[in-house]
């Protein structure tokens, strides 16, 4: 993270998860730092999503000051309780390609999104992921994810990231062996692959989109037990962030506290025959945001 500059994170405490502002890697309760710049009531990071203009103009002429300051915990997903999560299927030009698509033109492309159930598929770093049940296939997906902050409907490109708040790590975690139906006339299910408990691991912080600058200029990164599966940038995306957001707020309207996860490189396991077990680490990483690391556990 850029040095001197806030970032929010969500930490367990023996009272219950607190949602705390960080910066340096220090942490400061919300409410209270808010409070000290004439802003009460948002005692949740999902609360300061609601009224995003306000919060973070606060946020940034805020001031840490010692006696807010908590100790540091065990980090939880930063957004606890997001609204909807959409993820954007295929959007790298490499992914297609290692996936087996052969036309890889923008115009032969269709953008789609699928979606993971926000309160049973979020969690944080940690020995937190289970594999999914009945799954013997289990991949990984490192993805940049955008959290709206303002209501978006029917927007425009050109217009659209001023719908986004802020920024983390996401890591989109699938069952390729059940995603498949290829005795039905659907030949894909999207529930069955994609909307496992504990999949859709977030972290460890949220940056505020100001202070990412151009989010289609980011190094990201995933490795398993130490060693590196993907490697890009978010250059490499087929339709861009704004796009994504465009097409998507076409099909409904975009609340604060949604989540776009907006697609992943190549380097997964699935082209390889490679999966996860029990026991394995992954770590995903992006410029500018951080590192989120977790274990996977047995299923259940």
């Amino acid at each position: 993270m850029p040095s001197g500059s806030w970032s929010l994170a969500t930490i367990a405490t023996t009272g219950g998860p607190l949602a705390c502002v960080e910066e340096e890697g220090r942490f400061y309760r919300l409410d209270a730092s808010l409070a000290r710049v004439g802003v009460h009531g948002m005692t949740s990071v999902a609360s300061l999503f609601c009224d995003w203009a306000r919060g973070s103009a606060a946020l940034d002429a805020w001031r840490p000051n010692a006696a807010d300051a908590v100790p540091e915990g065990a980090r939880l997903a930063p957004l606890l309780y997001p609204g909807k999560i959409l993820c954007a299927g295929a959007n790298y030009y490499d992914h297609c390609a290692e996936m087996g698509v052969t036309d890889l033109r923008k115009e032969a492309q269709r953008l789609f999104f699928f979606m993971k159930p926000p309160r049973n598929a979020v969690v944080g770093p940690g020995a937190t992921v289970r594999k999914p049940l009945d799954s013997n296939a289990m991949d990984w997906e490192v993805e940049l994810a955008a959290v709206i902050g303002r209501t978006a409907r029917a927007v425009s490109a050109e217009h659209a990231l001023a719908h986004v708040a802020a920024y983390t790590v996401a890591i989109d975690f699938s069952a390729r062996d059940l995603n498949r139906a290829p005795e039905t006339f659907y030949k894909l299910d999207w529930v069955a692959g994609k909307a496992h408990d504990t999949c859709c691991p977030m972290g460890p912080r949220l940056v505020p989109a100001s202070a990412i600058g151009d989010p289609q200029d980011l190094a990201l990164k995933l490795s398993v037990n130490g060693a590196v599966k993907q490697d890009a940038r978010t250059s490499g995306m087929i339709f861009s962030i704004a796009e994504q957001i465009a097409i998507a707020s076409r099909i409904m309207t975009l609340d604060p506290g949604d989540v776009i996860l907006t697609g992943t490189p190549a380097g997964v396991g699935a082209p390889k025959g490679t999966f996860l077990s029990v026991g394995d680490r992954v770590a995903a990483e992006i410029e500018k945001i951080g590192s989120l690391d977790v274990i996977i556990m047995e299923g259940a």
